[in-house]
Order: C-alpha cells, then sequence, then structure tokens
C-alpha cells in the first residue's frame, strides 16, 4: 500500500497553499510513519461509538509537496507581474520629436507582447492548478472507499477472499475510469488534428485557385504579347518604298520595343514554370494531407470502437457491483455503484457539455432507423440495450476501417449511369453484403419494380390513389381492425410512436388500399408490420406494390388468409430442413419435445421484424426484396446456427424454451450471420423447398379437413342430444 509523503512544520494544522508548477509525489511509507499509521488505527478503533460520525481525523495519510524548486506562488506572481508592468521609468522617456515618439511606441509594443505572453503563461499554470487538484481529489475519494471497504466495522466476520474480490472489482473500475479518460484526451487531441488539417487543405485549395487564376491571366498576357510580336516581325519583315532616312528611325524604335517584348516573354516563361513548380508542389502537400487525415480518422475510430468495448465492460462491471456481496444492508458503496450506474445508462445529449470528458456518451436516443436505442421502462432491460447497443456501434466502426462496401456500391452505379440496372452475380452478392443506406431507398424500389411488372404494365396510371380514395368513401370491414393495430406497430420506432406521428397516417393509406385489392384477404395482422417496414425507406404507393409482392407474388396462396395455411405448410419444410442441416440441433429439440415453430412462426409472418435488431433486419430485407421467400429458410437456419453450441449446453425444455424466445436480439454480427446464411448452408435449390410445400401441403389440407369433419360431427351430436340445452356456444350466450 502507498501514502502520500506527510507534511512537515505545522502537523496537522498546516496550511498548504498550491504552487505553479509543481508536482505532488506519491511514495512508499518509511516503518516509522507505517508504525504511526497502525498507532493512529489503534486508537481509532477505542473511540466509542457515538463518535462513528467524524471521519476526517482519521484518514491514514496527508499529502506533502516535492522539495520547494524556486518558483513562486501564483498570488505573488500576479501582484509581481501587475507592478513590474504599472511601474514606469520616467527617465527612458526620449526627447520629443519623431524619434522619441517611436520608441516609445515600440516599447508600449514590446511591454504589451510581455504581458501577453505572461498571461499566456498565467493561464497555463492556473489550468495545470486545476488539473493537479482534480487528480488530488479522485485519489483522496479512492482512498475514502478503500477505508470504507478495509474498516473492521463494515466487514467483520466477512472471509478474506471476498475482501479480495471487492477490492479487485474496485481496482477493474478505476482503471476503466482511466482508460475511459486517456481515450477520450487521445480522441479530443486527433479532432483537433484533424479540423487543422481541413483547415490546411482549404487554406491550399485557395492559394492552389488563386495560383491558377494568376497562371490564366499570365497566359492571356502571354497570347497577346506573342501576337504582338509576331505582327511587329511581320510588319518588320515587309518591303517599303519609302526614303531610307525617314524609315531607319521607327525601325530602331521597334527594335527596341521587340526586346523589350522578347525580355518580358523570357520573364513570364520563367514565373510561368515557377507557378507551375509551385502548384505541383501545393498538390502534393494537398495529397499528404488528405491522406494524414484518412489515417487519423482510422486511428480515431479505432479508439471510439475501443472506448465503445471498454464502456461495455464498465456497465457489466456496474451491474455486477450494485449487489453487495458481504453484505445484504443498504451501505454507501451501493448508493454510489447505483449512481455510477444511472449515469451511464443516460443517452448522448448536447446538454452539459463540460461533462464529456469524465464520462462520454457513445449512444444516441435513436438508430438512424428510428428505433429507440436504449428503453424507457425496466432497468435491467436498459443495461442489455445499451451494451447491446455499444457492442453494435463497436462492430460498424471496426468494418469501417475495412474495405467499405459503400465503396463497390459507388463503383457500381458509376458503371449504370447509362443504363438500367439489371439482375446479374455482381449485384446478387453486393445486395447480399448489405445495402448502405443513403442508396436502399432506390435499390428497394427497383426490387419491387421489377416484381411487380407484370401488374403495373396491366392497369392505369393513379391505381393506387384510385383504390384508397375507394377505401375511404365506402365502408371497409377491415377498417375497424386496421385502426386497433396502427398503434401496436413498432411502437419504439419514432415513426410511429404516438398518433400524430408521420407514418400513422401513411400506414393506414397503403392498407386501406391493400384491403380493397385483396377482399378475400382484407388484413391480417402481420401486415401492418411489413408496411411499416417498407415505409421506412419507400414512399406510399412504393410500399403499396412492396406489399403486394411479398403478399402475392413471394409468399403461397393462403398465407395471410384466416387458416394461415400456407405459413404452417412452411413451417413443417423448416422443419424437414432442420433435420437435414443442423441434425444435432433438431434431435436436441425433440428429446427435449420442444417445439421451436412456435418461434419461428412469427419469423416467417413478418419477415423477422421485431425478432432480430435493426441493422440485422435491413439486411435480411435486402436479399428477401431481391431473392425472394428462400431468403427467409436461410437466415431462419442460419440463426440457429450461429447459437447452436449455447443451445446445445441446455438441458431442460423450460430452459431451452425461453432462451429460444430473446435468443435473436443477442446476434450483432450481421457479417458473420450473412457469411452462414449464404456460405455454411449451402447447397439451398429452390425446387427442393417447392417440392416439399406441394409435399405438406396435401397433408395439411387432409388433416383441416379431418378436423372439420369432426367439428361438423360434434355440432350434430350436440343438436340432437336431449340436454343440448345445457351447451352453449359463446356466440350463443352472447345473443
Amino acid at each position: 500500500m502507498s501514502s502520500f509523503r506527510p507534511g512537515r512544520g505545522h502537523n496537522d494544522s498546516r496550511r498548504s497553499v498550491f504552487y505553479t508548477n509543481e508536482e505532488w509525489e506519491l511514495l512508499e511509507p518509511s516503518p516509522k510513519d507505517l508504525e504511526e499509521s497502525m498507532v493512529q488505527e489503534e486508537r481509532k478503533k477505542q473511540i466509542p461509538e457515538g463518535n462513528k460520525g467524524v471521519t476526517g481525523s482519521g484518514f491514514p495519510f496527508d499529502f506533502g509537496r516535492i522539495p520547494y524548486k524556486g518558483k513562486r506562488p501564483l498570488k505573488d506572481m500576479i501582484g509581481s507581474y501587475k507592478n513590474r508592468h504599472s511601474s514606469g521609468d520616467p527617465s527612458a522617456e526620449g526627447p520629443s520629436g519623431s524619434g522619441g515618439t517611436s520608441k516609445l511606441a515600440s516599447e508600449m509594443q514590446l511591454q504589451v507582447q510581455n504581458q501577453q505572453e505572461e498571461l499566456e503563461r498565467l493561464r497555463k499554470d492556473l489550468s495545470s492548478q486545476k488539473e493537479l487538484v482534480r487528480l488530488l481529489q479522485q485519489t483522496v475519494r479512492s482512498s475514502q472507499y478503500d477505508k470504507y471497504f478495509t474498516s473492521s466495522r463494515l466487514c467483520e466476520g466477512v472471509p478474506q477472499d471476498t475482501l479480495g474480490l471487492l477490492h479487485q472489482k474496485d481496482d477493474q473500475i478505476l482503471g476503466l475510469t482511466s482508460q475511459l479518460e486517456r481515450f477520450n484526451q487521445e480522441k479530443e487531441s486527433l479532432q483537433q488534428e484533424v479540423r487543422t488539417l481541413k483547415n490546411k487543405v482549404g487554406e491550399l485549395s485557395e492559394q492552389l485557385g488563386m495560383l491558377m487564376e494568376t497562371i490564366q491571366a499570365k497566359d492571356e498576357v502571354i497570347m497577346k504579347l506573342s501576337r504582338q510580336l509576331s505582327e511587329c516581325e511581320g510588319s518588320a519583315s515587309s518591303p517599303t518604298s519609302m526614303p531610307s532616312s525617314p524609315v531607319a528611325l521607327p525601325t530602331a524604335r521597334d527594335q527596341l520595343e521587340l526586346d523589350r517584348l522578347k525580355d518580358n516573354l523570357q520573364g513570364y516563361k520563367t514565373q510561368n514554370k515557377f507557378l507551375n513548380k509551385e502548384i505541383l508542389e501545393l498538390s502534393a502537400l494537398r495529397r499528404n494531407a488528405e491522406r494524414r487525415e484518412r489515417d487519423l480518422m482510422a486511428k480515431y475510430s479505432s479508439l471510439e470502437a475501443k472506448l465503445c468495448q471498454i464502456e461495455s465492460k464498465y456497465l457489466i462491471l456496474l451491474q455486477e457491483m450494485k449487489t453487495p456481496v458481504c453484505s445484504e444492508e443498504q451501505g454507501p458503496s451501493r448508493d454510489v455503484i447505483a449512481q455510477l450506474l444511472e449515469d451511464a445508462l443516460q443517452v448522448e445529449s448536447p446538454e452539459h457539455p463540460e461533462q464529456a470528458f469524465v464520462k462520454p456518451h457513445l449512444v444516441s436516443e435513436y438508430d438512424i432507423y428510428g428505433f429507440r436505442t436504449v428503453p424507457e421502462d425496466d432497468e435491467e432491460e436498459k443495461l442489455v440495450a445499451k451494451v447491446r447497443a455499444l457492442d453494435l456501434k463497436t462492430l460498424y466502426l471496426t468494418e469501417n476501417q475495412e474495405v467499405s462496401t459503400g465503396v463497390k456500391w459507388e463503383n457500381y452505379f458509376a458503371s449504370t449511369v447509362n443504363r438500367e440496372m439489371m439482375c446479374s452475380p455482381e449485384l446478387k452478392n453486393l445486395i447480399r453484403a448489405g445495402i448502405p443506406h443513403e442508396h436502399r431507398s432506390k435499390v428497394w424500389k427497383w426490387c419491387v419494380d421489377l416484381h411487380t411488372r407484370k401488374f403495373k404494365d396491366s392497369i392505369k396510371p393513379g391505381y393506387f390513389q384510385t383504390l384508397l380514395q375507394k377505401a375511404l368513401e365506402k365502408q371497409n370491414p377491415a377498417s375497424k381492425q386496421i385502426e386497433l393495430d396502427l398503434l401496436r406497430t413498432l411502437p419504439n420506432n419514432k415513426h410511429y410512436s404516438c398518433p400524430t406521428s408521420e407514418g400513422i397516417q401513411k400506414l393506414r393509406n397503403v392498407l386501406l388500399a391493400f384491403s380493397w385489392r385483396n377482399p378475400d384477404i382484407g388484413y391480417c395482422q402481420g401486415l401492418n408490420r411489413l408496411v411499416a417496414v417498407a415505409l421506412l425507406y419507400l414512399e406510399q404507393e412504393d410500399a403499396f406494390w412492396c406489399l403486394v409482392t411479398i403478399v402475392e407474388v413471394f409468399m403461397p396462396r393462403d398465407y395471410y388468409t384466416k387458416t394461415l395455411l400456407g405459413s404452417q405448410v412452411d413451417q413443417r419444410v423448416f422443419r424437414d430442413l432442420m433435420s437435414e442441416k443442423l441434425p444435432r440441433l433438431h434431435a436436441h429439440f425433440e428429446q427435449y419435445r420442444v417445439d421451436y415453430t412456435l418461434i419461428t412462426f412469427n419469423w416467417f409472418l413478418v419477415v423477422f421484424v421485431d425478432s432480430v435488431v435493426s441493422d440485422i433486419l435491413f439486411k435480411i430485407w435486402d436479399s428477401f426484396l431481391y431473392e425472394g421467400p428462400k431468403v427467409i429458410f436461410r437466415f431462419a437456419l442460419a440463426l440457429f446456427k450461429y447459437k447452436e453450441e449455447e443451445i446445445l449446453k441446455l438441458q431442460d425444455s423450460m430452459s431451452i424454451f425461453k432462451y429460444l424466445r430473446y435468443f435473436t436480439r443477442t446476434i450483432l454480427d450481421a457479417r458473420k450471420l450473412i457469411g452462414i446464411s449464404f456460405g455454411d448452408l449451402n447447397p439451398f435449390p429452390l425446387r427442393q423447398i417447392r417440392n416439399r410445400r406441394t409435399y405438406h401441403l396435401e397433408k395439411v389440407r387432409l388433416e383441416l379437413t379431418e378436423l372439420e369433419a369432426i367439428r361438423e360431427d360434434f355440432l350434430r351430436d350436440r343438436d340432437t342430444s336431449p340436454d343440448k340445452g345445457e351447451l352453449v356456444s359463446d356466440e350463443e350466450e352472447d345473443s
């Protein structure tokens, strides 16, 4: 254990004076100091219970300074500074006149400059002293925190291994806090350097523009002089019939003018070469500055990713430390950790910028899609969501350090400037890797138009508006259920969170128009979430055709009808694929009789909406809108394969089913999941899925026919039974 060197001269009543540019050092205690500390501890134990509240006198060490280095106190320095500059020497004044005035002005200018330098130095000294005071306060708090946990009153009868665990956790918290501060300092310095480089690049660009304008002006002058030179040479070579004496004088004048123009031309050429050389040097400097800026941005992203990881670990550690290990009683440590946890769960805001140095906030309230990152209600769920958001940002920053898919998409769009987008292996690979946020609207609209072209060719323009007008004018059986489900749609997204949100009316219009187009379906729960996701990137009419694509093109018939026949068939097909692609996991589910289709049914019905994190959800939709429903089977199997080992460790049906209800929200690495979906699960022929759909469709229809026959027999027996009055259905009872 270390302690500060005790003060000398006045013992406990000594007053401390802070000196500029002086350091405080942490020294190992001498044996004499240790003995004095032990004696003080023994005396403290003998203090009666009435003096428990007094804690200031029990501090086991005192602060001391490094020996005086010749620096003066800040107050004396400021006083001497004022005296030195306020007093003037009358003998220094020179005689009256211009010489004395200029000398006096130069002396005053020098004096002002010295004052400014002295003021800047004093500001730096003041900032260093403030930092010293902050570090000393932090050390005092840490020492008092150690004293609390090592006091015999708190941990009486507690095992030593428990105390060691508490000390270890405390050291981890302090270490993580110092790492946070260090990374934030590096982040601020990098940001400042980036801003400086950007300003320098801007200045160089302005200089380059000025030089280009100068060169252009010089070129014009050169061209003008060249024309004049050629005209002079032509006039000089032309024969004349005038007398020799009058001609000789103008010829000499022209020759002098010609020589002068030649000299000017040579000077302009030399200056032009010099300017060209400067332009090349400035271009090289600009390229170097841009390259350095890119390197600094990559380093900044790496540091920010590390900072996210550290904050994630910091949150988990705080949650572990929140419940005391050695005692169930409430203590100051629990209040401190609860406050730290509350501060850590705050989302990023522009308020209180001075706190950014101590505790940076890396998670905003909403992501780029409009989904809330941290819920408002459950504190435990808030912690899990904050850790998940930090891990997602870490993955995003790490991936951005590599070759970005955005560059590949920019190159692809550049190659399709003069032609339309077409289906190709290159486009498929790009879409499978994920469409960038800024290009997703364009690509989704193209995919929807590709699949609905056969419908649009046979209808008149304004088809969507016509359907919407009819649905609004006439009574629609589905209207009531649509209104009930509007506010249940993506409540954690700011576009649908309240009745006045901008997405609610658009959602209502699309669902009403679709119910009028498909009266046999009308409205089915699940369609609202499909439309809500589409509206995040598409306009109303395009979202309507996106829903038509999903229901009428991709999915089999009866997928969204009252019987949900197509959905039941797909669950049986998926069970067959599980037994083929993941036999160990399928056998594990069969052993404990876990019906995982109760979980996967909703995956297929709404294409993973509200089942996975938003970043993975939209990457799934990218491939789904391009390739069709086979993508749902791929990603459903990939989700189970991603967590296969964790599921196999669970040994009872209750824990397995509980884990299946939330495990998809813990999957954050979209790149790994995509690699499993389109790599590890191959081959994956669509013909196989169609054949199995046909096979299971007949079986499900036969089962439904048998169930209907059983129902009719039951109703017939009930009607013929003598005590049928005792059996009343819910509808009859209501009537």
